[in-house]
């Protein structure tokens, strides 16, 4: 019989709506990890004039540092899971500039060259079919726009943590079977050239364990 695959909702049901929250105010790795992730995107961030799209974002944490750097005129966040948008819209609702709504990566519900950028961070090994959702993003960006990618790279030293993480660290075991792609041997440059982006930024850090691209539509 052939295996059924799970549906990102139930993936990540054990999942809290508002992990990055809690984590970044009581999880001193957590925060340190996360940290480094806001620097380094950051670092990459244009300001914009236009729309803004944020892929996955899960409880808005990143949502408000990308509202934050690229000045958006608005920054529209999507997740699969309703109640981290839930959780988001009530904790960020006296900012108006940041619009939360359920929504796939797989089927962006946006119309063509709409977008003058898109993040999608540490979201990508969570998805049934990478090069589709990057896809989307190609053709929801308008010319000249630029996207940035954030993964894990699967390095050894990654694999290595994310055992740890989630056998023997407290909060980890919610992550458990949620990741259900490998981007190792720099398989995210690789999907990107796929997709017929320009690679503008390909770096790794953390120890070489997160690798974040930044790509430009032709």
């Amino acid at each position: 019989m052939k295996k059924v695959e799970k549906s990102a909702v139930e993936l990540h049901e054990k999942v809290p709506p508002n992990w990055y929250y809690q984590s970044l105010r009581i999880d001193p790795l957590q925060k340190y990890w996360h940290k480094r992730r806001f620097e380094e995107v950051s670092a990459v961030l244009e300001k914009v004039n236009g729309k803004v799209l944020d892929v996955g974002c899960a409880d808005g944490m990143f949502t408000k540092v990308i509202l934050d750097k690229t000045r958006a005129d608005k920054v529209i966040a999507i997740d699969v899971l309703k109640k981290s948008i839930d959780w988001a819209r009530k904790h960020w609702k006296n900012y108006k500039k940041m619009n939360f709504m359920v929504g796939d990566a797989h089927g962006l519900n946006f119309k063509n060259s709409n977008f003058s950028a898109v993040c999608i961070l540490e979201v990508l090994e969570h998805v049934h079919n990478p090069l589709k959702a990057m896809h989307e993003v190609k053709r929801i960006l308008k010319k000249g726009g630029y996207a940035v990618f954030l993964v894990p790279s699967d390095s050894y030293l990654f694999r290595f943590v994310w055992f740890l993480w989630l056998n023997f660290y407290p909060r980890g075991w919610v992550w458990r079977e949620t990741h259900i792609q490998t981007y190792r041997n720099n398989g995210l440059t690789k999907i990107c050239k796929q997709a017929g982006f320009k690679i503008e930024v390909d770096k790794k850090f953390n120890l070489g364990m997160l690798h974040l691209i930044k790509v430009r539509k032709r």
